[in-house]
C-alpha cells in the first residue's frame, strides 16, 4: 500500500456551544487520529493546521466571527480536493460531514475508522 495524504475531519465546534475545553477535546481526538495515520505511514492533514494560525493572523476576535468564516471551512475544501482521501471520526458534525461529501465528489475515499486504512 502506497502512502496516503488524508484528511482527518471530525467534529470542531459541533456539541461544545463554542466552550474551548469541549473545541480541544475535538482537536485532541483528530490529532491523535492524525497521529495514528503517521504511524501507519501516512501523511494525515488536518483543516485546523492550517486555518487557525491564518484566522489569527487575519484578526479574528472570536469564533464563528467574519474572519474566521472567510477561512476555516474553505481551507478544508481545498485541502479535500488535494487530499486521496478523508478519514471521518467523532460524533455529528456538519463541516466533517461536507468533507466527506467533497471527498465523494472529487472520487476519493472515505473511511470511518483508522482499521479501514491499510498501512503504508
Amino acid at each position: 500500500m502506497p502512502s496516503l495524504h488524508i484528511l482527518v475531519a471530525g467534529p470542531y465546534r459541533s456539541g461544545t456551544n463554542d466552550d474551548p475545553v469541549l473545541i480541544q477535546k475535538n482537536v485532541d481526538a483528530m490529532t491523535e487520529a492524525s497521529l495514528q495515520l503517521f504511524r501507519a505511514g501516512h501523511l494525515p492533514v488536518m483543516g485546523e493546521w492550517y486555518a487557525l494560525p491564518l484566522i489569527e493572523h487575519g484578526g479574528s476576535t472570536g469564533i464563528g466571527d467574519p474572519v474566521f468564516n472567510e477561512i476555516f471551512h474553505p481551507i478544508s475544501r481545498r485541502l479535500v480536493a488535494k487530499c486521496d482521501g478523508c478519514l471521518r471520526i467523532g460524533g455529528p458534525s456538519a463541516g466533517a460531514d461536507e468533507m466527506v461529501a467533497l471527498a465523494r465528489e472529487h472520487g476519493k475515499a472515505v473511511y470511518f475508522s483508522l482499521t479501514d486504512i491499510p498501512a503504508a
